[in-house]
């Protein structure tokens, strides 16, 4: 019996996307053996912090690395840390603020559900911007001597209206201000460990450790500038300071180095050409049932390089709705776990296991055909 099993609790084949309320990722087994080998010592946490960080950042081909606890608490710290500098009065005297820039630039396109991480930094969030696109202007008279930082969000997703990333670094940097990526979803490429900094020229990044990297999933990854990297660990655990409540253990700071070297030495076109296959058979199988037509997505839902498949119900040929389909795969055994609407379901391949792709199939067989 697996301890699932024993807590009444139901697996979940995941068809959905990484997401933290259905587990993040399934770690690869070298993930696993190196978490499981780092909690057999103890060990200096700092020491440990930046040796993992030195290495991370030269796998990622950035200036430095650090490991939070998941890419919230990135967000959190890469904020702090554009506030604090490396000033160690300044850091000290926290929770006091009034000395420190505290504005974040942020586009109103680019309002997300993960902006109170900035917030609970003591950043002063700023939303420029109205439909139906920004011009550069606002951006230049919205940056003053009290803005800390400017957050972009990266993903195709959220481009439509707002400034590319490459015009709000420049438009920012001509002023002195930092700025910061959130790119938690933005993997794959793996070319954007190092695209956004290295080549574009942000300030900080933040990554998922638990989504493509299928690190821990109380794991992120920032990477950037040095100078800004040291003030992330100044203020982070096992500092008594303002980030200790995110702690990172020996185990997820290991498992984080591990998933990225994994994930690095991956053939990322195989992959992918994996995930196309999945979908085309996905296609041909469920347009043959009547009352429903599926047809390929791409990027996902994320902006992600990625093929899903969507599948539109007539529920006066089926039956019921797109919803209660969802309702129906998720109350069987295993649960299976699908992105909809009314209209329609999505399903992704990518986080699925070898095998998953066949359950899927027969079980939306058995519910949709007469």
């Amino acid at each position: 019996m697996s301890i699932y099993e024993s807590l009444g609790v139901r697996r979940v084949i995941n068809a959905d996307a990484r997401l933290t309320r259905l587990g993040g990722s399934l770690m690869p087994e070298s993930v696993l053996d190196s978490m499981r080998e780092a909690a057999g010592s103890y060990v200096d946490l700092h020491e440990l912090h930046i040796a993992v960080g030195r290495r991370l950042a030269d796998v990622t081909h950035n200036e430095a690395a650090y490991v939070s606890s998941g890419a919230a608490a990135g967000l959190f710290l890469a904020s702090l840390a554009c506030m604090t500098g490396n000033d160690q009065a300044a850091i000290d005297r926290l929770p006091a603020r009034s000395e420190l820039k505290r504005r974040v630039i942020v586009q109103r396109m680019h309002r997300i559900p993960y902006l109170p991480a900035v917030a609970l930094a003591g950043a002063e969030i700023i939303e420029i911007g109205s439909e139906p696109e920004l011009h550069p202007g606002e951006l230049d008279m919205a940056l003053d001597d009290e803005t800390a930082a400017v957050l972009y969000v990266a993903g195709e997703h959220l481009s439509q209206g707002a400034l590319p990333l490459h015009e709000v670094i420049e438009i920012a940097h001509a002023r002195g201000v930092p700025v910061i990526v959130d790119a938690a979803a933005q993997l794959p490429p793996a070319q954007n460990l190092w695209r956004f900094t290295r080549d574009l020229g942000a300030d900080l990044v933040v990554f998922s450790g638990g989504k493509d990297l299928r690190g821990p999933q109380s794991s992120g990854l920032i990477v950037g500038r040095a100078d800004l990297i040291e003030a992330c660990r100044m203020n982070g655990a096992p500092n008594p300071r303002m980030g200790r409540p995110m702690k990172v253990g020996k185990e997820e700071m290991v498992g984080l180095l591990t998933a990225v070297e994994h994930y690095l030495a991956d053939d990322e076109d195989t992959r992918i050409a994996r995930f196309e296959t999945i979908v085309r058979d996905w296609i041909a199988t469920l347009n043959a049932l009547p009352g429903t037509q599926a047809t390929r997505e791409f990027p996902n839902e994320a902006g992600q390089p990625m093929p899903r498949c969507r599948v539109e119900l007539d529920p006066a040929v089926v039956g019921f709705d797109a919803s209660e389909l969802a309702r129906r795969l998720w109350g069987g055994n295993p649960r299976i776990a699908v992105k909809h609407d009314e209209r329609a379901i999505s399903m992704t391949p990518d986080t699925l296991e070898p095998g998953d792709e066949r359950e899927i199939t027969a079980r939306l067989v058995a519910l949709l055909q007469p």
